[in-house]
């Protein structure tokens, strides 16, 4: 066989038609943007060999830290063991957090060659403390390699990738989960629909969205993985979100021609994810996996790794740094404790699945509410400023219920003195619980193309000035439209109406959420008592309810850090 030298390690009766080697031998290009074309269109997929060199060479190109163990540096460690079978009772190191090497089509020895290196890695390498998709990657270069050492030197150069803003494997416990967090923003901004479904299905969201990585590093078939293979060497990091969220809107898919499904406990769930991505071969080919993960439009690493930092700041801020025997990081409400007038533990638990992840880390704290502390704007604005960010919920007289996630401390309207001027961010949403359920983000998130460039510092947006140079903007033709993330402020783009980044404005009259265009998202006078909605540009949104309402109760909630309790 002409790929003996490359598949030293597999077992070829398992590896169905990727044993039969066709099309081309060779690649004749060195730009990236070429094998990034070639990767994704399959250019080395049936050809064994071919498919070995490219990763060889793929690997090599990776810029590595000055000293990073090679081939040779196995053969020292392991001396004439490295020539003895492999036991395959040694066990894997504690960073790989329980996860397996999975089989994918390899000998029975292979796996104990797997484990053999990842044990020689990890004494190589010991600033990794969490890598659990490690056992995967080996499992899957072993395939490509001509002997252990081969493979343990394209791993190494793969952990010891120090590109400014590359990444290829978490390797740290903040890393790992901050990735799930950022899993989760992703899912929810761009796979709603399926989003929505883990939402409605699972009690814990961020724990079906724990193994992101285990769904496309461990469960899917091998056949699919190696094709997904071929594209991470050549992007990175971001294909691996890519993936997974194409995986989730197929499951999506799938679960839509069953029956309507109940809360169940989130393991039930993962279960059932990790069944439908193990048997995906029989709806899904490799192909049409990838033709999904690169459909998705605007994911870009800028985006992913603005996220990452975010979400790693916040686990930071809360002493998360390291896999710790406690409760896992999760959404934190607890029905038995929580307590509102206005919405059910499950309707607070559905609205804590929309907000940024890196909040789902807090409890809900009351701040104000109408029974309690009176209808004045004034009580209203003393018990909400200094918390940030902070949870609007209404409801009205004719029993309807709608509210808004609002980012920015109210303090904040202070800063335009007497002229009722907008402030906040782009993760600002407002939302309708009843009569049915919906939610608005802003506008720019779904068109992007309605932002340019950055704005200059200083620039306002003033509810007293809207409309006026609207038209005006500068061009800064260096900000890709894609680079938006809805936590920055929204000074930092040129939009080309300032009606599309009007979130939150306050005086001693009015509260008001989302502006623009002829009206509100919402409007709210000095006693809390009389409101009024209707579509807003900022948000895109239609009347959250009756558009002139009056309030039966109103509440304001914050999130309070659940680890400094």
């Amino acid at each position: 066989m002409a790929e003996e030298d490359y598949g030293t390690f597999v077992d070829w009766n398992l590896m169905g038609d990727l044993a039969k080697s066709s099309g081309p031998t060779k690649v004749d290009c060195k730009e990236l943007k070429e094998f990034k074309q070639m990767a994704r269109q399959g250019y080395w997929a049936k050809n064994h060999k071919l498919r070995a060199q490219v990763y060889q060479q793929l690997i090599k190109s990776i810029p590595c830290r000055t000293v990073t163990p090679d081939a040779e540096v196995y053969r020292d460690i392991m001396g004439e063991a490295a020539a003895k079978k492999p036991s395959s009772h040694i066990a894997l190191p504690e960073f790989v957090d329980g996860n397996p090497v999975p089989g994918y089509c390899l000998k029975a020895d292979a796996v104990a060659s797997a484990h053999r290196i990842i044990n020689c890695i990890a004494g190589q390498f010991p600033d990794i403390s969490h890598c659990p998709s490690l056992p995967a990657i080996t499992s899957l270069l072993l395939h490509f390699s001509k002997d252990e050492a081969q493979c343990f030197e394209h791993v190494s150069r793969i952990l010891a990738c120090n590109e400014p803003g590359k990444r290829l494997l978490d390797q740290t416990f903040l890393a790992y989960e901050s990735s799930c967090m950022t899993f989760g923003d992703l899912a929810n901004k761009y796979c709603t629909a399926a989003h929505k479904l883990i939402v409605a299905t699972a009690q814990d969201v961020l724990e079906v969205y724990a193994d992101w990585q285990r769904w496309v590093l461990g469960d899917l078939p091998f056949s699919h993985m190696v094709r997904v293979l071929d594209v991470y060497l050549v992007e990175g990091y971001k294909v691996l979100y890519r993936v997974a969220i194409a995986l989730l809107k197929f499951y999506r898919k799938h679960r839509a021609g069953g029956q309507h499904q109940q809360p169940q406990d989130s393991e039930k769930i993962r279960l059932d994810i990790q069944a439908f991505i193990k048997g995906i071969g029989s709806t899904v080919t490799p192909d049409k996996l990838l033709e999904k993960s690169f459909s998705i439009r605007l994911i870009n690493r800028k985006e992913i790794t603005l996220l990452q930092l975010t979400n790693e700041k916040s686990l930071q801020q809360k002493g998360i740094t390291v896999k710790q025997k406690r409760r896992n990081v999760q959404l934190a409400l607890n029905p038995e404790t929580f307590s509102s007038e206005i919405v059910s533990a499950k309707e607070m638990h559905d609205i804590w699945s929309w907000i940024p992840e890196r909040f789902a880390l807090c409890q809900p704290e009351l701040l104000f509410t109408t029974s309690n502390h009176g209808c004045s704007i004034n009580r209203f604005y003393s018990h909400c400023e200094g918390h940030e960010p902070t949870l609007l919920l209404i409801r009205t007289t004719d029993g309807d219920v709608c509210g808004a996630f609002l980012s920015t401390d109210w303090e904040e309207r202070k800063r335009g003195g007497n002229k009722l001027s907008f402030f906040g961010t782009g993760e600002c949403f407002v939302f309708r619980l009843k009569p049915e359920v919906e939610r608005y983000e802003w506008v720019v998130i779904r068109h992007p193309e309605l932002a340019s460039a950055i704005r200059p510092e200083g620039q306002e947006n003033s509810a007293a000035s809207e409309g006026q140079n609207g038209d005006k903007s500068l061009q800064q033709p260096d900000k890709p439209l894609g680079d938006l993330s809805p936590f920055l402020a929204a000074r930092h783009f040129n939009l080309n109406s300032k009606n599309t980044s009007m979130f939150m404005a306050g005086n001693f009259d009015s509260i008001i959420v989302g502006g623009g265009g002829d009206g509100n998202a919402l409007y709210i006078d000095a006693e809390l008592n009389h409101g009024h909605t209707g579509r807003c540009t900022t948000f895109d949104n239609p009347p959250l309810c009756k558009e002139s309402f009056q309030i039966s109760l109103l509440e304001v909630w914050g999130f309070q850090d659940a680890m400094a309790q």
